[in-house]
Protein backbone atom coordinates (compact mmCIF):
# COMPACT_ATOMS: atom_id res chain seq x y z
CA UNK A 1 0.00 0.00 0.00
CA UNK A 2 1.43 3.30 -1.14
CA UNK A 3 1.19 6.46 1.71
CA UNK A 4 -1.04 8.07 -0.62
CA UNK A 5 -3.49 4.93 -0.84
CA UNK A 6 -2.76 4.55 3.01
CA UNK A 7 -3.95 8.17 3.68
CA UNK A 8 -7.55 7.99 2.00
CA UNK A 9 -8.02 4.82 3.58
CA UNK A 10 -7.45 6.24 7.27
CA UNK A 11 -9.93 9.58 6.47
CA UNK A 12 -12.51 7.55 4.67
CA UNK A 13 -14.68 7.73 7.49
CA UNK A 14 -13.37 11.27 8.50
CA UNK A 15 -15.31 14.78 7.70
CA UNK A 16 -13.78 17.00 5.66
CA UNK A 17 -14.40 20.71 5.23
CA UNK A 18 -12.42 22.93 2.78
CA UNK A 19 -12.56 26.40 2.30
CA UNK A 20 -12.66 28.26 -0.27
CA UNK A 21 -13.25 27.57 -4.14
CA UNK A 22 -10.26 28.20 -7.00
CA UNK A 23 -7.16 26.51 -8.26
CA UNK A 24 -6.17 24.95 -5.27
CA UNK A 25 -9.17 23.20 -3.91
CA UNK A 26 -11.32 22.41 -6.54
CA UNK A 27 -9.69 19.60 -8.04
CA UNK A 28 -8.46 18.47 -4.99
CA UNK A 29 -12.87 18.68 -3.44
CA UNK A 30 -13.30 16.18 -6.39
CA UNK A 31 -10.99 13.60 -6.08
CA UNK A 32 -12.09 13.67 -2.31
CA UNK A 33 -15.75 13.21 -3.40
CA UNK A 34 -14.52 10.63 -5.77
CA UNK A 35 -13.36 8.24 -2.68
CA UNK A 36 -16.27 8.43 -0.84
CA UNK A 37 -15.38 11.03 1.78
CA UNK A 38 -17.74 13.29 3.80
CA UNK A 39 -17.00 17.07 2.08
CA UNK A 40 -18.83 20.41 3.33
CA UNK A 41 -17.20 22.70 0.93
CA UNK A 42 -16.82 26.40 3.12
CA UNK A 43 -17.08 29.65 1.15
CA UNK A 44 -17.97 33.17 1.72
CA UNK A 45 -19.52 33.46 -1.51
CA UNK A 46 -23.07 32.99 -2.06
CA UNK A 47 -24.59 30.14 -3.78
CA UNK A 48 -25.03 32.01 -7.38
CA UNK A 49 -21.67 33.49 -6.97
CA UNK A 50 -20.12 29.88 -6.76
CA UNK A 51 -22.31 29.59 -9.53
CA UNK A 52 -22.53 25.99 -11.42
CA UNK A 53 -19.65 24.62 -9.21
CA UNK A 54 -21.84 24.29 -6.24
CA UNK A 55 -24.57 22.50 -8.16
CA UNK A 56 -21.51 20.11 -9.59
CA UNK A 57 -20.50 19.85 -6.30
CA UNK A 58 -23.48 19.37 -4.46
CA UNK A 59 -24.98 16.57 -7.19
CA UNK A 60 -21.40 14.44 -6.68
CA UNK A 61 -22.33 14.45 -2.15
CA UNK A 62 -21.11 17.65 -0.90
CA UNK A 63 -22.89 19.38 1.92
CA UNK A 64 -22.27 23.44 1.36
CA UNK A 65 -21.31 26.06 3.85
CA UNK A 66 -21.99 29.78 1.68
CA UNK A 67 -22.23 33.29 2.83
CA UNK A 68 -21.46 35.34 5.60
CA UNK A 69 -21.75 32.52 8.47
CA UNK A 70 -19.66 30.33 6.14
CA UNK A 71 -16.82 29.23 8.64
CA UNK A 72 -19.95 27.97 11.27
CA UNK A 73 -19.34 24.70 9.57
CA UNK A 74 -15.74 24.23 10.13
CA UNK A 75 -16.01 22.89 13.83
CA UNK A 76 -18.37 19.79 12.71
CA UNK A 77 -15.54 18.73 10.37
CA UNK A 78 -12.56 16.61 11.74
CA UNK A 79 -10.10 18.34 8.98
CA UNK A 80 -10.02 21.44 7.33
CA UNK A 81 -8.33 22.39 4.11
CA UNK A 82 -8.01 25.96 4.05
CA UNK A 83 -7.20 27.15 0.19
CA UNK A 84 -3.58 30.09 0.17
CA UNK A 85 -6.09 33.18 0.26
CA UNK A 86 -7.72 31.80 3.67
CA UNK A 87 -5.26 33.31 6.06
CA UNK A 88 -3.39 30.81 8.22
CA UNK A 89 -4.02 33.27 11.90
CA UNK A 90 -7.54 33.87 11.65
CA UNK A 91 -9.61 33.25 14.88
CA UNK A 92 -11.48 30.44 13.50
CA UNK A 93 -8.66 28.39 12.54
CA UNK A 94 -6.98 29.26 16.04
CA UNK A 95 -10.04 28.33 17.82
CA UNK A 96 -10.09 24.62 15.29
CA UNK A 97 -6.79 23.98 16.31
CA UNK A 98 -7.87 24.46 19.78
CA UNK A 99 -10.59 22.26 19.28
CA UNK A 100 -8.19 18.78 18.26
CA UNK A 101 -9.67 19.72 14.41
CA UNK A 102 -6.73 18.57 12.03
CA UNK A 103 -6.14 22.30 9.98
CA UNK A 104 -3.98 21.60 7.04
CA UNK A 105 -3.74 22.41 3.19
CA UNK A 106 -3.77 20.92 -0.48
CA UNK A 107 0.18 21.42 -0.66
CA UNK A 108 0.66 20.35 2.51
CA UNK A 109 -0.59 17.04 2.04
CA UNK A 110 0.88 16.50 -1.20
CA UNK A 111 4.37 16.89 0.63
CA UNK A 112 4.02 14.43 3.23
CA UNK A 113 3.00 12.00 0.05
CA UNK A 114 4.73 12.46 -2.72
CA UNK A 115 6.85 9.45 -3.41
CA UNK A 116 9.38 11.48 -6.03
CA UNK A 117 12.10 13.54 -5.41
CA UNK A 118 10.55 17.70 -4.76
CA UNK A 119 12.14 20.80 -5.87
CA UNK A 120 10.93 23.99 -4.57
CA UNK A 121 10.77 27.46 -5.58
CA UNK A 122 9.65 30.46 -3.48
CA UNK A 123 10.74 34.61 -3.05
CA UNK A 124 8.87 37.56 -3.84
CA UNK A 125 10.19 37.95 -7.23
CA UNK A 126 10.69 35.96 -9.96
CA UNK A 127 9.43 32.51 -8.44
CA UNK A 128 6.91 31.88 -11.37
CA UNK A 129 9.78 32.18 -14.16
CA UNK A 130 12.22 30.37 -12.11
CA UNK A 131 9.63 27.64 -11.56
CA UNK A 132 9.07 27.14 -15.47
CA UNK A 133 12.64 27.57 -16.61
CA UNK A 134 13.47 24.38 -13.99
CA UNK A 135 10.89 22.47 -15.36
CA UNK A 136 11.96 23.19 -18.80
CA UNK A 137 15.22 22.35 -18.07
CA UNK A 138 14.41 18.50 -16.46
CA UNK A 139 12.31 17.62 -18.84
CA UNK A 140 14.57 18.27 -21.50
CA UNK A 141 17.11 16.56 -19.35
CA UNK A 142 14.90 13.41 -19.92
CA UNK A 143 12.58 13.21 -16.65
CA UNK A 144 9.06 13.09 -16.33
CA UNK A 145 7.80 16.59 -14.35
CA UNK A 146 4.70 17.60 -12.09
CA UNK A 147 4.74 21.48 -11.88
CA UNK A 148 2.48 23.18 -10.04
CA UNK A 149 1.60 24.78 -6.62
CA UNK A 150 1.21 28.61 -6.86
CA UNK A 151 1.70 28.36 -10.64
CA UNK A 152 -1.74 27.67 -11.11
CA UNK A 153 -2.11 23.61 -10.91
CA UNK A 154 -2.94 21.81 -7.47
CA UNK A 155 -0.96 18.05 -7.28
CA UNK A 156 -2.90 16.42 -4.73
CA UNK A 157 -5.49 15.37 -7.26
CA UNK A 158 -2.91 13.46 -9.04
CA UNK A 159 -0.71 11.90 -6.13
CA UNK A 160 -1.44 8.75 -7.04
CA UNK A 161 -0.26 8.90 -11.10
CA UNK A 162 3.17 9.85 -9.34
CA UNK A 163 5.98 7.62 -9.54
CA UNK A 164 8.91 7.34 -7.14
CA UNK A 165 11.07 7.66 -10.38
CA UNK A 166 9.15 11.50 -11.64
CA UNK A 167 10.30 14.65 -9.99
CA UNK A 168 8.21 17.56 -8.70
CA UNK A 169 8.70 21.06 -9.37
CA UNK A 170 6.84 23.37 -7.30
CA UNK A 171 6.22 27.64 -7.05
CA UNK A 172 5.44 27.94 -2.93
CA UNK A 173 3.97 31.42 -1.87
CA UNK A 174 3.98 32.69 1.28
CA UNK A 175 0.01 32.09 2.40
CA UNK A 176 1.35 28.86 0.97
CA UNK A 177 4.29 28.21 3.09
CA UNK A 178 2.92 29.91 6.44
CA UNK A 179 2.02 26.26 7.70
CA UNK A 180 4.10 24.52 6.17
CA UNK A 181 6.46 21.61 8.04
CA UNK A 182 7.82 19.57 5.29
CA UNK A 183 10.73 20.83 3.19
CA UNK A 184 11.45 19.73 -0.62
CA UNK A 185 14.61 18.10 -1.61
CA UNK A 186 15.80 20.98 -3.59
CA UNK A 187 14.57 24.27 -2.39
CA UNK A 188 15.72 28.00 -3.70
CA UNK A 189 14.68 31.02 -2.57
CA UNK A 190 15.03 34.14 -5.20
CA UNK A 191 14.94 36.55 -3.30
CA UNK A 192 13.02 38.50 -0.33
CA UNK A 193 11.50 41.95 -0.38
CA UNK A 194 8.40 43.95 1.21
CA UNK A 195 5.07 42.09 0.05
CA UNK A 196 2.00 40.87 1.40
CA UNK A 197 2.32 43.28 4.33
CA UNK A 198 -1.97 43.69 4.27
CA UNK A 199 -2.33 40.38 5.22
CA UNK A 200 0.89 39.21 7.28
CA UNK A 201 0.81 40.46 10.53
CA UNK A 202 4.71 41.76 10.14
CA UNK A 203 7.65 41.83 7.46
CA UNK A 204 9.16 39.33 10.06
CA UNK A 205 5.99 36.83 9.64
CA UNK A 206 6.38 37.11 5.93
CA UNK A 207 10.25 36.14 6.24
CA UNK A 208 9.55 33.23 8.42
CA UNK A 209 6.74 31.79 6.44
CA UNK A 210 9.50 31.99 3.36
CA UNK A 211 12.05 30.53 6.03
CA UNK A 212 9.94 27.52 6.08
CA UNK A 213 10.80 26.13 2.78
CA UNK A 214 14.38 25.41 4.24
CA UNK A 215 13.83 25.28 7.86
CA UNK A 216 12.57 21.50 7.39
CA UNK A 217 15.24 19.96 4.91
CA UNK A 218 17.74 17.19 5.62
CA UNK A 219 21.41 17.14 5.74
CA UNK A 220 20.80 15.09 2.19
CA UNK A 221 19.01 18.15 0.62
CA UNK A 222 20.26 21.21 -1.70
CA UNK A 223 19.32 24.67 -0.64
CA UNK A 224 19.68 27.75 -3.21
CA UNK A 225 19.98 31.56 -2.01
CA UNK A 226 20.52 34.74 -3.32
CA UNK A 227 24.06 36.62 -3.03
CA UNK A 228 22.97 39.47 -3.67
CA UNK A 229 19.96 39.94 -1.45
CA UNK A 230 19.12 39.66 2.39
CA UNK A 231 17.49 36.03 1.82
CA UNK A 232 21.73 35.31 1.62
CA UNK A 233 20.99 35.69 5.53
CA UNK A 234 19.15 32.67 5.79
CA UNK A 235 22.17 30.69 5.21
CA UNK A 236 23.14 29.55 8.72
CA UNK A 237 19.32 27.55 8.88
CA UNK A 238 20.60 25.31 5.85
CA UNK A 239 21.39 21.63 7.07
CA UNK A 240 22.51 20.25 3.67
CA UNK A 241 24.12 21.45 0.62
CA UNK A 242 24.03 25.11 -0.20
CA UNK A 243 24.63 26.60 -3.52
CA UNK A 244 23.97 30.79 -3.70
CA UNK A 245 23.91 32.63 -7.35
CA UNK A 246 25.18 36.21 -7.85
CA UNK A 247 25.12 39.05 -10.84
CA UNK A 248 27.82 40.57 -8.83
CA UNK A 249 30.18 38.14 -7.23
CA UNK A 250 31.44 34.57 -7.62
CA UNK A 251 30.36 32.24 -5.09
CA UNK A 252 32.39 29.90 -3.31
CA UNK A 253 29.60 27.24 -4.61
CA UNK A 254 26.62 27.79 -6.90
CA UNK A 255 26.14 29.73 -9.94
CA UNK A 256 26.99 33.28 -11.27
CA UNK A 257 27.60 35.70 -14.36
CA UNK A 258 31.24 36.25 -15.06
CA UNK A 259 32.90 39.39 -16.70
CA UNK A 260 32.48 38.48 -20.03
CA UNK A 261 28.21 37.51 -19.96
CA UNK A 262 28.42 34.15 -19.37
CA UNK A 263 26.82 32.48 -16.72
CA UNK A 264 29.07 29.59 -15.09
CA UNK A 265 28.67 27.02 -12.13
CA UNK A 266 31.38 26.43 -9.95
CA UNK A 267 31.81 24.08 -7.42
CA UNK A 268 35.50 22.45 -5.97
CA UNK A 269 37.42 25.00 -7.70
CA UNK A 270 35.77 23.34 -10.84
CA UNK A 271 34.22 26.10 -13.08
CA UNK A 272 31.77 25.71 -15.56
CA UNK A 273 30.61 27.78 -18.69
CA UNK A 274 27.18 27.38 -19.26
CA UNK A 275 25.64 29.71 -21.81
CA UNK A 276 25.92 33.55 -22.71
CA UNK A 277 23.52 35.75 -21.58
CA UNK A 278 22.93 37.63 -24.83
CA UNK A 279 21.55 33.56 -25.93
CA UNK A 280 18.64 34.50 -23.13
CA UNK A 281 15.50 34.66 -25.39
CA UNK A 282 13.39 36.58 -22.89
CA UNK A 283 14.95 39.79 -21.88
CA UNK A 284 16.00 41.66 -18.87
CA UNK A 285 18.67 40.72 -15.98
CA UNK A 286 16.16 40.01 -13.66
CA UNK A 287 15.78 36.61 -16.08
CA UNK A 288 19.62 36.58 -15.82
CA UNK A 289 18.98 36.22 -12.44
CA UNK A 290 15.95 33.54 -12.60
CA UNK A 291 18.57 31.06 -14.89
CA UNK A 292 21.43 31.42 -12.06
CA UNK A 293 18.56 30.67 -9.74
CA UNK A 294 17.36 27.58 -11.82
CA UNK A 295 21.10 26.39 -12.77
CA UNK A 296 22.28 26.35 -9.40
CA UNK A 297 19.42 24.24 -8.34
CA UNK A 298 19.33 21.72 -11.00
CA UNK A 299 23.13 20.86 -11.33
CA UNK A 300 23.72 17.40 -10.83
CA UNK A 301 20.55 16.64 -12.09
CA UNK A 302 19.69 18.09 -15.41
CA UNK A 303 22.54 18.66 -18.39
CA UNK A 304 24.11 21.87 -19.12
CA UNK A 305 23.20 21.21 -22.83
CA UNK A 306 19.76 20.92 -21.48
CA UNK A 307 20.11 24.49 -19.63
CA UNK A 308 21.32 26.19 -22.85
CA UNK A 309 18.76 24.92 -25.34
CA UNK A 310 16.38 26.08 -22.48
CA UNK A 311 18.11 29.36 -22.28
CA UNK A 312 17.76 29.90 -26.01
CA UNK A 313 14.41 29.00 -26.72
CA UNK A 314 12.10 29.21 -23.54
CA UNK A 315 9.89 32.18 -24.45
CA UNK A 316 8.92 33.41 -20.86
CA UNK A 317 5.76 32.63 -19.03
CA UNK A 318 1.66 34.22 -19.43
CA UNK A 319 1.91 37.57 -17.92
CA UNK A 320 5.54 38.35 -17.21
CA UNK A 321 6.49 40.60 -19.55
CA UNK A 322 4.71 38.79 -21.97
CA UNK A 323 4.00 40.18 -25.73
CA UNK A 324 0.67 40.79 -26.35
CA UNK A 325 1.01 42.02 -30.04
CA UNK A 326 1.84 45.22 -32.20
CA UNK A 327 -0.45 47.69 -33.73
CA UNK A 328 0.33 51.31 -35.41
CA UNK A 329 4.17 50.40 -34.80
CA UNK A 330 2.82 50.40 -30.81
CA UNK A 331 4.35 46.86 -29.01
CA UNK A 332 1.84 46.12 -26.05
CA UNK A 333 3.09 44.29 -23.64
CA UNK A 334 1.09 42.00 -20.35
CA UNK A 335 3.14 41.99 -17.05
CA UNK A 336 0.06 41.90 -14.83
CA UNK A 337 2.36 39.57 -12.45
CA UNK A 338 4.57 42.61 -11.30
CA UNK A 339 2.30 43.27 -8.26
CA UNK A 340 5.04 44.76 -6.09
CA UNK A 341 7.30 47.37 -6.90
CA UNK A 342 10.47 45.65 -6.82
CA UNK A 343 8.93 43.52 -9.92
CA UNK A 344 7.73 46.73 -11.95
CA UNK A 345 11.52 48.00 -11.35
CA UNK A 346 12.40 44.76 -13.32
CA UNK A 347 9.96 44.86 -15.47
CA UNK A 348 11.36 48.81 -16.78
CA UNK A 349 14.65 47.70 -16.05
CA UNK A 350 14.60 45.11 -19.40
CA UNK A 351 13.00 47.31 -21.34
CA UNK A 352 15.66 50.13 -20.95
CA UNK A 353 13.58 52.86 -22.57
CA UNK A 354 10.69 55.48 -21.82
CA UNK A 355 7.53 53.93 -21.74
CA UNK A 356 3.85 53.95 -21.51
CA UNK A 357 2.68 52.35 -18.54
CA UNK A 358 -0.50 51.38 -16.88
CA UNK A 359 -0.52 50.96 -13.33
CA UNK A 360 -2.68 50.84 -10.00
CA UNK A 361 -4.87 48.21 -8.17
CA UNK A 362 -5.48 46.48 -4.42
CA UNK A 363 -3.53 47.61 -1.92
CA UNK A 364 -1.16 45.27 -0.15
CA UNK A 365 0.54 48.14 2.26
CA UNK A 366 3.82 48.36 0.18
CA UNK A 367 6.10 51.37 -0.04
CA UNK A 368 5.26 52.93 -3.11
CA UNK A 369 7.67 55.99 -3.04
CA UNK A 370 10.70 53.50 -4.10
CA UNK A 371 8.70 53.42 -7.72
CA UNK A 372 9.36 57.45 -7.76
CA UNK A 373 12.64 57.21 -9.78
CA UNK A 374 12.45 54.59 -11.92
CA UNK A 375 8.91 55.97 -13.14
CA UNK A 376 10.35 59.10 -13.57
CA UNK A 377 13.47 57.85 -15.34
CA UNK A 378 12.00 55.17 -17.50
CA UNK A 379 8.14 55.93 -17.72
CA UNK A 380 7.23 59.13 -20.49
CA UNK A 381 3.00 58.36 -19.59
CA UNK A 382 1.84 57.15 -16.46
CA UNK A 383 -2.10 55.65 -17.14
CA UNK A 384 -3.06 55.13 -13.30
CA UNK A 385 -6.41 52.95 -11.99
CA UNK A 386 -7.73 51.07 -8.81
CA UNK A 387 -6.94 51.38 -5.01
CA UNK A 388 -3.63 52.81 -5.02
CA UNK A 389 -3.62 55.26 -8.33
CA UNK A 390 -3.41 58.23 -5.30
CA UNK A 391 -0.50 56.63 -3.45
CA UNK A 392 1.29 56.13 -7.02
CA UNK A 393 0.42 59.57 -8.17
CA UNK A 394 1.59 60.97 -4.92
CA UNK A 395 4.81 58.92 -4.75
CA UNK A 396 5.78 60.19 -8.46
CA UNK A 397 5.07 63.79 -8.11
CA UNK A 398 6.62 63.83 -4.92
CA UNK A 399 10.40 62.85 -6.60
CA UNK A 400 12.36 65.71 -6.47
CA UNK A 401 13.00 65.72 -10.39
CA UNK A 402 9.35 65.05 -11.30
CA UNK A 403 8.45 66.82 -14.79
CA UNK A 404 4.80 67.04 -16.03
CA UNK A 405 5.88 67.36 -19.17
CA UNK A 406 8.77 64.66 -18.87
CA UNK A 407 6.52 61.52 -16.81
CA UNK A 408 2.57 62.69 -17.94
CA UNK A 409 0.12 61.19 -15.48
CA UNK A 410 -3.52 60.49 -16.57
CA UNK A 411 -6.13 59.31 -13.97
CA UNK A 412 -9.46 56.43 -15.41
CA UNK A 413 -11.44 54.09 -14.01
CA UNK A 414 -11.40 51.25 -16.01
CA UNK A 415 -9.19 48.72 -17.99
CA UNK A 416 -10.84 50.04 -21.42
CA UNK A 417 -10.12 53.58 -20.80
CA UNK A 418 -6.52 52.81 -19.76
CA UNK A 419 -5.69 51.17 -23.21
CA UNK A 420 -7.58 53.51 -24.82
CA UNK A 421 -5.25 56.45 -22.98
CA UNK A 422 -2.35 54.27 -23.66
CA UNK A 423 -2.95 54.25 -27.59
CA UNK A 424 -3.80 57.81 -27.37
CA UNK A 425 -0.26 59.02 -25.71
CA UNK A 426 1.51 56.61 -28.27
CA UNK A 427 3.87 57.30 -31.35
CA UNK A 428 5.34 54.84 -34.00
CA UNK A 429 7.88 52.84 -31.82
CA UNK A 430 6.44 53.12 -28.66
CA UNK A 431 5.71 50.20 -25.85
CA UNK A 432 2.85 50.66 -23.39
CA UNK A 433 3.25 47.62 -20.75
CA UNK A 434 0.52 46.81 -17.74
CA UNK A 435 2.87 46.57 -15.29
CA UNK A 436 0.22 47.14 -11.98
CA UNK A 437 2.81 47.18 -9.12
CA UNK A 438 -0.24 46.26 -7.28
CA UNK A 439 -2.28 43.14 -6.30
CA UNK A 440 -5.96 42.81 -8.30
CA UNK A 441 -8.38 41.76 -6.24
CA UNK A 442 -10.44 45.57 -5.92
CA UNK A 443 -11.42 44.76 -9.85
CA UNK A 444 -10.53 41.21 -10.36
CA UNK A 445 -9.98 37.72 -8.89
CA UNK A 446 -6.24 37.34 -9.11
CA UNK A 447 -3.66 39.10 -11.24
CA UNK A 448 -4.28 36.31 -13.97
CA UNK A 449 -7.67 37.44 -14.93
CA UNK A 450 -6.66 40.69 -15.10
CA UNK A 451 -3.78 40.28 -17.48
CA UNK A 452 -5.77 38.42 -19.63
CA UNK A 453 -8.63 41.18 -19.57
CA UNK A 454 -5.58 43.74 -20.31
CA UNK A 455 -4.96 41.27 -23.49
CA UNK A 456 -8.76 41.07 -24.28
CA UNK A 457 -8.68 44.95 -24.83
CA UNK A 458 -5.62 45.30 -26.75
CA UNK A 459 -6.52 42.54 -28.76
CA UNK A 460 -9.63 43.92 -30.16
CA UNK A 461 -8.39 47.37 -30.67
CA UNK A 462 -8.81 47.95 -34.23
Amino acid sequence: MTKAERFFNDIKDKKVAFIGTGVTNNDTIRLFLKKGIDVTLCDKKTREQVGALADEFEAAGAKLSLGETYLDAIFECDIIFRAPGVYYHIPELQKAREMGIVVTSEMEVFFDLCPCKTYAITGTDGKTTTTTITTEILERSGKKVHKGGNIGRALLPIIEEISEDDVAVVELSSFQLISMRKSPDRAAITNIYPDHLNVHSSMQEYIDAKKNLILHQNAFSTTVLNLDNEVNNLSEYVRGSLYKFSLKTKPERGSYLDDDGWLCFTNKGVTEKIVHKDEIKIPGMHNVENYLTAISLVHGEATNEAIAETARTFGGVEHRIEFVRELDSVRYYNDSIATSPVSVIAGLNAFGRKVIMIAGGSDKKLDYNQLAEPINKYVKTLVLLGATADKIDEAVRAYADYNENECRIIRVKTMEEAVEAARKAAVNGDIVTLSPASASFDMYKNFEERGRHYKSVVNALK
